[in-house]
């Protein structure tokens, strides 16, 4: 974390500009810019239960609309 303690007569805006050039040339702006929408990786096991999970899922649909209590919805497309 950048630290920058307030100087004799330094009004507040030239604090502020010291404060946010302090923090750019820290690198810890840029550094998490980069991170911002990484999400981890899932372990196997996670992984595993989704896929199951989903297979599950698509076993009742598939069930539901065969014996006829699933209404199928149709499609939807969307235009630009």
């Amino acid at each position: 974390m950048a630290e920058v303690k307030r100087k004799k007569g330094e009004s507040f805006e030239a604090l502020v500009r010291r404060f946010s050039r302090k923090v750019q040339q820290s690198g810890r702006l840029l550094q998490s810019r980069k991170i911002r929408y990484h999400s981890k990786d899932k372990n196997k096991t996670a992984v595993r239960a989704a896929a199951s999970r989903r297979s599950e899922i698509t076993a009742k649909r598939e069930y539901l609309k065969k014996i006829g209590k699933l209404i199928e919805e149709p499609t939807r497309t969307f235009r630009r």
